[in-house]
């Protein structure tokens, strides 16, 4: 086999400069990628804008990705931080009403109260009788 080449034949050099540019060429895809979903993310643009953005990106990428970088990335920045900012502020209210320190479901909050009352009782703090009241008012 005069033509083809066996991996002992592939050295470790080639090895390396082939995996940069893999992971360059996927570096790229992804930056490109981020780049169009920017594009139709934006509120501040047009449907011509948008037009003009995403074909300036497809057909010329390497420029058209640099300049939108170089024209927009501030605001993509920007953009990418509202996001997240509500994004946690999304989660932090689930948290909120899935704990119960929220409006009307407070059910949590009732677990806890019980077992204050519980361990007052069983200290001797209050008696069983001012437990039960204590308790059927919580739970009403």
């Amino acid at each position: 086999m005069e033509g083809s080449q066996s991996m002992d034949d592939y050295p470790a050099l080639n090895l390396f400069w082939t995996m940069l540019w893999l992971f360059l060429w996927i570096l790229w895809f992804f930056l490109m990628f981020k780049v169009l979903t920017d594009i139709f993310r934006s509120h501040d643009m047009g449907g011509w804008g948008k037009a003009g953005w995403t074909i300036f990106v497809i057909v010329l990428p390497y420029i058209g990705v640099l300049v939108y970088l170089i024209a927009r990335g501030k605001e993509m920045g920007q953009r990418d931080r509202a996001i997240a900012a509500k994004a946690e502020g999304d989660f932090q209210d689930y948290i909120r009403k899935a704990a119960g320190t929220e409006g009307q479901n407070a059910g949590p909050r009732h677990v806890d109260d019980l077992a204050r009352l519980a361990d007052l009782k069983s200290s001797g703090a209050i008696s069983e009788e001012e437990f039960e009241k204590a308790k059927q008012k919580l739970l009403a």
